[in-house]
This record gives C-alpha cells, sequence and structure tokens, in this order.
C-alpha cells in the first residue's frame, strides 16, 4: 500500500511592521526638550531660546541639541562642558519627561488602525533607549510597540542603518515589508540605507522643509496614516 506524504505547511509571512521615530513624530516632545535645554544654558547667561526657531534644532540627541542652540547664539564652549551641560540636562529631562509632551493629533487611532490590520509597531528612535521608553511609559504607549531601540541601543546610530535593520529583525519583520515613518532627513536618509520605503510627517522637527525631505509619502494628520501605509506595502507586493 502507498503510503501519501503529506505536503509541508507554507512558512507563514512576517508581519508587515511600521517603524516610527519618536521625537516630532509619535510624540511632540519639544516642550519638555526645550525647558531642559533653557536650563542648562541658564547656567551661561544665555537667554532661553526661541521655541519656533528652537524645536527644528530637536532630533540628533541632547548633546547635538546644545550644539545647535549654542551655535544659534554664535558660542563655542569646550567640549568637557559641552558634556557637563549634556549630563545637566539628561538628568533634568528624565525627571520631567512628560510634563508637556503629548502625542500627535489622530496618533492613537492611527496605531488601532493598523494594529486591526495586523501591521506590527516599532519605534527606531535616537533618543537615548531609557529615555525613550521613560517616555512611552509615561504616555502609556509602551504596549503598543513590539520593539523600541533607541541611539546607544546599538554601536551606531541614525542614519546608518544598523538601528533600523535590528529594529525590524527585533521584531520578526521582514526588510521587504518594512515602512519607516519620521519627520526629519535622517529618518529618510536611514530608510534609503536600509531599502525601506519612508513616510514624512509635515508636522515635526526638521531644518529642511518637509515637502523637500525626498520621502515617498508626505502626511500632514496621522488620519492620513494608514492610507499611505497600504499604498507603500501594495508597492512593495506588486
Amino acid at each position: 500500500m502507498t503510503q501519501l506524504t503529506q505536503p509541508a505547511p507554507r512558512p507563514q509571512a512576517a508581519r508587515p511592521l511600521v517603524a516610527f521615530d519618536l521625537d516630532g513624530t509619535l510624540v511632540d516632545t519639544a516642550p519638555d526638550l526645550l525647558d531642559a535645554l533653557d536650563l542648562v544654558l541658564s547656567a551661561h547667561k544665555i537667554p532661553p531660546v526661541d521655541r519656533a526657531e528652537a524645536r527644528n534644532m530637536i532630533g540628533g540627541g541632547a548633546r547635538l541639541l546644545i550644539v545647535r542652540a549654542l551655535k544659534s547664539e554664535g558660542i563655542a564652549l569646550p567640549d568637557d562642558e559641552i558634556a557637563a551641560m549634556t549630563q545637566r540636562f539628561i538628568a533634568h529631562y528624565a525627571e520631567n519627561i512628560a510634563v508637556g509632551s503629548r502625542p500627535f493629533p489622530g496618533l492613537l487611532e492611527a496605531l488601532d488602525r493598523l494594529e486591526a490590520k495586523g501591521v506590527a509597531l516599532a519605534v527606531c528612535t535616537n533618543k537615548l533607549e531609557h529615555l525613550a521608553r521613560l517616555l512611552l511609559d509615561a504616555l502609556e504607549l509602551t504596549p503598543r510597540f513590539a520593539v523600541i531601540t533607541g541611539a546607544d541601543t546599538y554601536p551606531r546610530s541614525k542614519p546608518d542603518p544598523l538601528p533600523l535593520l535590528s529594529t525590524i529583525s527585533a521584531a520578526g519583520a521582514d526588510v521587504a515589508r518594512s515602512i519607516m515613518v519620521g519627520d526629519s532627513i535622517t529618518d529618510v536618509l536611514t530608510a534609503r540605507a536600509t531599502g525601506v520605503p519612508v513616510v514624512a510627517v509635515s508636522f515635526g522637527y526638521t531644518e529642511t522643509p518637509p515637502g523637500e525631505l525626498g520621502a515617498d509619502r508626505l502626511i500632514h494628520h496621522f488620519d492620513q496614516l494608514e492610507e499611505a501605509v497600504d499604498a507603500l506595502l501594495a508597492n512593495a507586493s506588486a
């Protein structure tokens, strides 16, 4: 009697993944970041930064924010003093991380819609990982994300592709079905280096006008995210 061999089951396809930047993308963190900046600048008798101008200095971490603010005032300080200012900044910010920071309008509903479609979610930020987790915990957003990685999670930070590639891998996802969402040229360059499409938001922190970032899609409100993700995933499958 001939015994029939059952076909091997097909491997389950990885869930699509959307990886988000944090500051200026998921959360409007400018109020608390700039309060911390004002605090460390005041020790050098430097007046508070102009909020509209300083928002676009955010996105490269605490040290770079301080350096950019000093440069805007025409001030140069030794590296050891900038390092000390950075430590003071981080300490104050950690204790006041969600005083004024809030998710951007429509974010929670957008995440709900993506999750309902089976899309996995992650955070890939140049914020220190412990600060990213502290902020997301305070805003009760941590459970939304399968993976949260920061500037110090891996040996290199964005725009090097390592953080995003590693975030995708840690989420059990596939580069071919992953998308980056961010607000700056750093996020666009990261996505390009990784080989994934990128959605830019127009309401974040960027010195380059959002329409000139070179993203695959530009959205002006999180109500538009689902359609952008659907279109980019469809293109990836074509």
